[in-house]
């Protein structure tokens, strides 16, 4: 047992938990298993409703027998436009169980983007969340020949609407039950019908370097790659998990649901983005998966609230925090923590961290998983010295999810861990690329043929376009994407991730994007955390209005230029940042800038504000 965390918790659990070789027949096996367990639960109107196994185990058959009756063939796809809602589960697994592909799109989607997604994969049905969702699709279905129906999860605000096209999900459901009860058998026969090496899920990339590619996963990939995750570490029927990140990205896909189906860990849906926070406490979830923004808002709310506290307060975070820090370097390095230390520890914890582990909602919290993006190592380190392992791993779409996972017994902060024991990770000597290889690679992008042989090579490694090194234990370290490298005019490689990250972890950054390739020196675009520079305003009486103005003013750019002196100074002169601007439009999920996971699209914004960087490097 560590002085920080109890390892017998965290172990590796390589016993197959529920059989099945195809999503459809694991997730038949996973009902019959849990039966009137919970596996689900949401929120609405201020009420939790819990879905049990054999509730979603009927929702999933009649949803199944419903597609069987509009004519879904086995191999036909089914898209679904939606947010993160139990429906949308319940709808992926019907088609599923249909023996059909499932598709996920983005709801901040445009009408446009989703006539091409639905073109590109060949969707027949399209299952959508809401009337929101619903004008998308109306609006380009003319362009949409092989679109058949059209399936409304929630139909306030249709009441009075009437498309032959367009059906609610419960006339589904009752469609499906009247066909199953006509049709013994036939649920049965769809649901054996799939290969492990059949097409199973699609999930479209961002597209942040053209239009988006779908990459195909066979049931062997998802089935084979979420057995692994409890080689990882493992879940049991015991955990509680949020599910508030897109379905449509594998990160939930994989590492929420599908994870969830198979070691049957309560799946707790947020009511919106909006109220994650409060959810958290609520829930108080045991085992926490967020990418890098999440916990950044996190530490910046802790922040905030350390700010407004009182001097006596202030002074015992700050101590028991250090406590905590002294603990985890010392655990981090493998060296013995002395009994007056643990004892520190413990009046730490006592005195200040438990109350920030319950102010997030942490405080029940096994382990927390970071990943999708780059983190600050310093980031990481506060967390751990709040006494919860934080643990990174690192993969893609194309290879499932996690290839690489920290073990929590040996962390190391700034590196992604060792390859996981389910797939094989190695460097490419030649170009420094990072490589992939094992059942976990996908089938390649669908329809195109010339990019997945770019992507996979004749020996089956996947090229992931990250670049990276490894170290005598095999723990392997990010340095950046290949195409982000920056080589300055003078000619000096410069990896921006690095200093973006370190950038982040100020309570009054939100983002960053480095710029410098070809030019003389770096500049950095920057977005603030509003509601932390708006309370350093007020504390100042610094005079806005708006977002914009609080950008504009002296006094917070003398904040950020603060900051970035901060960060200057851990890195070389060549890698320092010279001079930035301020982003002047608070940027949310719906904007083009930023990838679902809310990281900047670096090339999209390079363009975007293309004159904004130019002056920066005027005159210079």
């Amino acid at each position: 047992m560590s002085v920080l965390w109890d390892l017998s918790s965290i172990r590796p659990n390589p016993t197959i938990v529920v059989p099945g070789e195809t999503l459809p027949v694991l997730f038949r096996n996973a009902v019959a298993k849990r039966g009137d367990a919970v596996f689900m639960r949401e929120k609405d109107l201020g009420i939790w409703r819990s879905w049990t196994w054999n509730d979603t185990g009927r929702a999933v058959r009649e949803v199944a027998m419903g597609l069987a009756a509009l004519g879904f063939e086995p191999g036909e796809r089914a898209s679904i436009l939606s947010n993160t809602v139990v429906e949308w589960v319940i709808a992926d697994l019907g088609v599923l169980c249909a023996a059909g592909v499932s598709n996920g799109i983005y709801p901040t989607d445009s009408a446009g983007q989703v006539q091409y997604l639905c073109e590109d994969s060949r969707t027949v049905v399209v299952f959508v969340e809401d009337d929101e969702q619903l004008d998308k699709v109306l609006e380009v279905r003319d362009a949409l020949p092989l679109l058949r129906k059209i399936v409304v999860f929630d139909m306030d605000g249709l009441h009075h609407f009437h498309d032959p096209m367009v059906m609610s999900l419960q006339e589904l459901r009752e469609l499906g039950a009247r066909h199953d009860a006509a049709n013994p058998g036939e649920f049965d026969a769809r649901v054996a019908a799939p290969q492990p090496e059949d097409l199973a899920i699609l999930i479209y990339t961002s597209g942040t370097t053209g239009r988006p590619k779908g990459a195909m996963l066979s049931h062997n990939n998802v089935v084979y790659t979420i057995r692994g995750f409890n080689l990882l570490i493992s879940q049991t029927e015991n955990d509680e998990r949020m599910c508030f990140l897109p379905l449509c990205h594998v990160a939930e896909r994989l590492g929420g649901e599908y994870f969830a189906m198979y070691a049957g860990a309560k799946l707790n849906f947020v009511e919106n983005p909006d109220t994650v926070p409060e959810n958290v406490r609520e829930i108080a979830p045991t085992v926490f998966v967020a990418v890098p923004r999440v916990w950044e808002k996190f530490y910046s709310a802790v922040s905030i609230a350390i700010a407004e506290a009182s001097r006596l307060q202030q002074l015992a975070y700050r101590w028991a925090l250090g406590v905590g820090q002294r603990v985890a370097e010392r655990v981090l390095e493998g060296r013995p923590v002395p009994a007056t230390l643990k004892a520190a520890f413990r009046i730490a914890r006592v005195l200040a961290l438990d109350n920030v582990r319950k102010m997030i909602g942490i405080h029940r919290s096994r382990y927390l998983v970071t990943g999708a993006a780059p983190i600050s190592p310093d980031l990481v380190r506060w967390y751990l010295a709040l006494g919860v392992p934080m643990l990174e791993v690192w993969g893609q779409t194309e290879s499932c999810g996690a290839s690489t996972g920290m073990p929590a017994d040996r962390i190391k902060p700034g590196s992604i861990g060792p390859a996981t024991a389910y797939n094989e990770v190695k460097v490419d000597p030649a170009t420094g690329e990072l490589l992939i290889r094992g059942p976990n690679v996908f089938m390649g992008y669908l329809n195109q043929p010339e990019k997945t042989a770019e992507t996979i090579d004749a020996d089956g490694w996947l090229h992931t376009g990250d670049v990276g090194t490894v170290d005598g234990d095999g723990y392997f370290r990010i340095t950046d994407r290949m195409k982000d490298i920056i080589i300055t005019a003078g000619g000096k490689n410069v990896t921006p991730s690095e200093i973006e990250n370190e950038l982040k972890f100020s309570p009054y950054i939100t983002d960053a994007v480095i710029i410098g390739d070809k030019r003389p020196y770096l500049t950095a675009l920057v977005m603030i955390d509003q509601e932390n520079v708006e309370k350093y305003a007020q504390d100042h009486d610094v005079p806005f209005s708006n977002y914009a103005s609080l950008t504009r003013a002296k006094e917070v750019l003398a904040l950020i230029q603060g900051e970035i002196d901060r960060v200057n100074r851990k890195f070389a002169r060549v890698e320092q940042v010279k001079t930035f601007r301020l982003l002047e439009t608070q940027l949310g999920a719906e904007d083009e800038e930023l990838t679902p996971t809310m990281k900047l699209k670096r090339k999209f914004v390079e363009k975007k504000y293309a004159e904004l960087i130019d002056s920066m490097y005027k005159g210079g």
